[in-house]
C-alpha cells in the first residue's frame, strides 16, 4: 500500500487534525497568556454544543446509506423539546400527554412483540441447525400469543409508570421515556409512507417536516412561542442532571451523542442489520432479490433517526431550558452536512458513524474558531458552505474535473489520467469478452 493510498484512506482524519491545528496556532491568548482555544472549558463545550447535532447525524446517517435522506428531524426534535417542556412544567391532561402517553403504550406494545419473536424464532433456528433448507416460522402460540402477552405486559408496567407522574408533573426518567418515543413514532411513520406508498424519501420527509411543525405549533398552544423550564422552580431539580458534568469530566449530552455513536456503529459495522443497511444503498432491488426485507430495514432506520431526535431534544431542552416549535429549524441541514463531510455518499451504499463523528467535530471546530475570532455570523455561514463543498468535492474526488473545467493547474493531468485509463478499460473489457466467446 502506497503512501498516497494510505493518506487518500485517512484523508478525513488528516481534515479534522488540520482543523484543530488551525484551532490552536490562531486561538486568542486569554490575559493570563493560555490558549483559550485548547482550554479545556472551550473544549468541553465545542463538545457539548455538538451534541444535538451529533444525535441527529448519527441517525440520519444510517438513513442516508440507504440511499434515502430525512429532512423532519428538526421538527421532530422541536415537537419533542414541546413535549418535554410541557410534561415537565404543567400538571394534568395536556395536549403533550394526549400525544405523549399514548405513543409510549403503542411502542412499548410493539416492542414487547417484536422483541418476542425475534428471540422464538432465533430459538427455532439454533434448534433447526445450520442445515434446514426451509425456512423457519413459528406456530400460533409462540408466532403471535405469547408475544402478544409479553408486549400487553410491557404495555402495563410503563403506563403504571406514567399514569401516575399525570396529575402532577413529568419527572427525568419520564420525559426520556416519552420525547424519545414521539419521535421514534414519527420516524417508524415517515419510514411506513416512503416503503408502503412507493415515495420518493424528499418528498415524504419534506411533508413531515411541515406537518411536525404545525401539530409542535399545537401542541405548545397559540400563545406560547417559548416554554420556559427552570428546574427547582416550575420543574423537577433532578432534570439539571441531563446539562452536568459526569465526574466533574464529560457534560451528559456529550456522553448520550458518544454513547449513541458507539452503539449505532457497532450495531452497523457488526450485525446483519448493519450489512442489510449497506446492501440496500448498494443495490436496493439486488437485496431484495437476495431475501433482505428491505422495507423493515428501511422503516427501522426512519424509526432510530426519530429516537434519536427524540432525545436530543430533550437534552436541548435541558441545556436551553425551553421547549419551542421552532427549536429544530434548520438542524437537519447541519446534520446532513456532518454526515456528508464524514464521506458518507448521499447516493448510498458508503459511509461509517466514525466518518460522522469527525465530521460533527470539524463542524463544531470550525464552528468554535470562527467564534473565538468574532466573525461576522453571515460570513460564518458563507465559509461554512465553502468548506462544505470543497469537502464533498475531495471526498467524491472530483476536484480533479472542477481544476479542468475552470483551466487551472491540477486538472490538465487529472484529465489526462482519465484518459489514459479509459482505453486500457476499453480493452480490457473487450478481452472478457472474448474470453466469454
Amino acid at each position: 500500500m502506497t503512501i498516497l493510498h494510505i493518506l487518500s484512506r485517512t484523508k478525513l482524519y488528516w481534515g479534522l487534525i488540520a482543523i484543530f491545528l488551525i484551532g490552536v496556532l490562531g486561538s486568542p491568548i486569554s490575559s493570563k497568556g493560555n490558549n483559550i482555544f485548547l482550554s479545556y472549558g472551550n473544549l468541553l463545550d465545542v463538545l457539548r454544543q455538538v451534541s444535538t447535532t451529533g444525535l441527529i447525524a448519527t441517525g440520519m446517517t444510517a438513513v442516508i446509506i440507504t440511499g434515502g435522506i430525512d429532512l423532519s428531524v428538526g421538527s421532530l426534535m422541536a415537537i419533542c423539546t414541546v413535549v418535554c417542556a410541557m410534561l415537565l412544567t404543567v400538571p394534568g391532561v395536556t395536549p403533550a400527554v394526549v400525544v405523549g402517553v399514548p405513543t409510549v403504550a403503542v411502542a412499548a406494545l410493539c416492542l414487547g412483540i417484536l422483541v418476542t419473536r425475534f428471540i422464538l424464532l432465533n430459538i427455532e433456528k439454533s434448534r433447526a441447525g445450520p442445515q434446514a433448507t426451509h425456512d423457519i416460522r413459528l406456530d400460533s402460540v409462540r408466532g403471535l400469543v405469547t408475544p402478544g402477552i409479553v408486549g400487553v405486559i410491557l404495555c402495563s408496567l410503563v403506563l403504571w409508570f406514567l399514569l401516575p407522574q399525570v396529575g402532577s408533573k413529568f419527572g427525568v426518567l419520564g420525559v426520556l421515556l416519552v420525547a424519545p418515543c414521539v419521535g421514534l413514532l414519527f420516524g417508524a411513520l415517515n419510514g411506513f409512507i416512503i416503503v408502503a406508498g412507493r415515495l420518493q424519501p424528499f418528498i415524504v420527509t419534506l411533508a413531515m417536516m411541515v406537518t411536525a411543525l404545525g401539530i409542535a405549533r399545537l401542541t405548545a398552544g397559540q400563545n406560547n412561542a417559548v416554554l420556559p423550564v427552570y428546574t427547582g422552580s416550575n420543574a423537577t431539580a433532578d432534570f439539571e442532571m441531563l446539562r452536568s458534568l459526569v465526574f466533574g469530566v464529560i457534560p451528559m449530552p456529550g456522553l448520550f451523542f458518544l454513547g449513541a455513536i458507539l452503539i449505532y456503529g457497532a450495531v452497523l459495522r457488526f450485525t446483519p442489520f448493519g450489512r442489510y443497511v449497506y446492501a440496500i444503498g448498494g443495490n436496493e432491488e439486488a437485496a431484495r432479490l437476495s431475501g433482505i426485507a428491505a422495507g423493515r430495514v428501511k422503516i427501522a432506520t426512519y424509526a432510530v433517526s426519530g429516537l434519536l431526535a427524540g432525545i436530543a431534544a430533550v437534552l436541548y431542552v435541558a441545556q436551553y431550558r425551553q421547549g419551542k416549535p421552532d427549536a429544530g429549524a434548520g438542524l437537519e441541514l447541519d446534520a446532513i452536512a456532518a454526515v456528508v463531510i464524514g464521506g458518507t455518499s448521499l447516493m448510498g451504499g458508503r459511509g461509517s458513524l466514525i466518518g460522522t463523528f469527525c465530521g460533527v467535530l470539524i463542524f463544531g471546530l470550525l464552528s468554535n474558531i470562527l467564534q473565538l475570532h468574532n466573525i461576522n455570523s453571515n460570513l460564518q455561514l458563507v465559509l461554512k458552505g465553502m468548506i462544505i463543498i470543497g469537502t464533498v468535492l475531495v471526498q467524491e474526488r472530483n476536484a480533479g474535473d472542477l481544476l479542468f473545467y475552470l483551466r487551472l493547474p491540477g486538472g490538465q493531468a487529472h484529465k489526462e489520467t482519465a484518459a489514459t485509463k479509459r482505453p486500457s478499460q476499453e480493452t480490457a473489457s473487450l478481452n472478457v469478452g472474448g474470453n466469454k466467446k
